[in-house]
């Protein structure tokens, strides 16, 4: 208790302690009863440890002459104290926000409660898709106040729901004009560019209807308007889209793209082929080609991604597996390019193109197994490998961890695990990224 750091602060600021802070007798005696607290009997006579405990305890300690002065009172005080009965506690009264809008109501002009008993009246109609009705209550309530902008936005709800949407915008602009020179609510006017925006969306002006969200939200920020926003965007972009849709066009900017490929003009090519891709996103040609001059132009990425839009587009072009297959062999990804080869080979199994991508696999994947690698060569091919997941999930198996351990030094086992053609692709994928060496 008297150990309290903040008691000190107490003592300061309480109008009877705050004096005995400047008496050194106090102070050595208030240090001693901290410093050990039985102290605290030797001290009992000084009327000012009643005050200090008072101040300690939070309560009011009486001193032997308080006691006896209290004893002391009038027979007549004495009597009025014990007969004098408790006061009831006054119960708290919470108000209702209702109780609390009622009252602020009353307090309103008269034109100002009228309005406002005619919005109610007129969003029951509203409630019940009574649409003419509403208007006229919410005309009265506009004509009976003037300078509130909500009875004009409750309009414009009106006629944004009949379909009204020229009639509704205007609303919404005199809304927001109301607002304005009446110093309105931020949220009354944001709701207002709100419907404005939407009634221009259902008119498909969406470049209008993209203004006026963005507006509103410069007003205030709200999350439906904001997720309205992002909608329309999207639909402009799909409706734009759309319309730049021309295979026609797309056709001759391919055939474009093919002549200034054919004079090594890649950069323009590609930008050709991307106007075809366009004009017809379905062209499995137009990604064919631009593969081919990202492959060019060593844009690696880009490139394997056309090759299998390609071949998404159409898996029977054999052109989209040539092109991925190019690709992941300059990567020096030849276990996959083999993969890409072949695939095209079940589809054309005389394609001179894929039968060279192939062989020209197999002798690198060989170069590999038999130690004919440049140093050069080998740091290039397992610096590529490593960024392959295939590599990098291989390499954290534990179990392929272990088969590697067995084969360079335990052959009874790893005879054992070379019957399991699992382990096995595994084993010659890391043989042929450069990884693992049968030197």
């Amino acid at each position: 208790m008297f150990s309290d750091p903040q008691l000190l602060g107490k003592l300061a600021t309480n109008p009877k302690t705050r004096a005995y802070l400047q008496q050194p007798d106090f102070m050595k005696m208030f240090a001693e009863i901290q410093k050990d607290s039985n102290a605290l009997q030797k001290h009992m006579n000084d009327p000012r440890v009643m005050d200090l405990l008072s101040v300690a305890l939070g309560v009011n300690v009486m001193g032997g002459e308080d006691f006896q002065n209290q004893n002391q009172a009038p027979p007549a005080q004495q009597q009025q104290q014990q007969t004098r009965a408790p006061e009831p506690a006054k119960p708290k009264t919470t108000k209702t926000p209702e109780e609390i809008k009622k009252e602020e109501e009353a307090k309103l002009p008269e034109n100002k409660r009228k309005a406002l008993k005619l919005k109610e009246e007129g969003n029951a109609f509203y409630k019940k898709r009574e649409f003419d009705d509403a208007v006229k209550k919410y005309e009265e309530a506009i004509e009976s106040d003037p300078t509130d902008p909500t009875y004009i936005n409750n309009r414009a709800a009106v006629r944004f729901e009949q379909g009204e949407f020229d009639k509704c915008i205007e609303d919404c602009e005199k809304s927001i004009e109301v607002g304005r020179e009446n110093r309105s609510d931020y949220r009354i006017i944001a709701k207002a560019m709100a419907r404005k925006a939407s009634a221009y969306e259902k008119m498909d002006n969406l470049t209008g209807a993209i203004e006026w969200y963005q507006r509103s939200l410069t007003e205030h920020r709200e999350a439906s308007t904001l997720n309205k926003l992002n909608s329309c965007e999207k639909k402009l972009k799909d409706k734009e889209t759309q319309e730049y849709l021309n295979p026609e066009l797309g056709e001759k900017a391919r055939d474009e793209g093919n002549e200034l490929f054919k004079n090594q003009d890649f950069p323009n090519a590609v930008a050709k082929y991307t106007e075809a891709i366009k004009r017809n996103p379905n062209d499995h040609k137009s990604y064919s080609n631009r593969s081919a001059c990202y492959t060019k132009l060593a844009a690696f990425n880009e490139a394997l991604k056309d090759a299998e839009k390609c071949i998404e587009i159409d898996p029977t072009f054999v052109k989209g597996y040539s092109r991925k297959g190019h690709v992941e062999f300059f990567t020096k990804q030849y276990d996959k390019a083999l993969e890409t080869y072949q695939a095209g080979l079940n589809i054309d199994p005389a394609n001179e193109e894929l039968k060279d991508g192939a062989r020209r696999c197999v002798m690198e994947q060989n170069k590999a197994a038999s130690g004919m690698l440049t140093e050069e060569e080998l740091k290039a091919r397992q610096e590529s490998a490593m960024k392959d997941p295939e590599i990098q999930n291989i390499l954290a198996d534990p179990v392929m961890n272990q088969v590697l351990r067995d084969m360079s030094e335990n052959p009874k086992a790893a005879m054992e695990h070379q019957k399991n053609p699992m382990i096995m692709a595994k084993v010659r994928k890391l043989i042929n990224a450069g990884i693992v060496q049968t030197r």
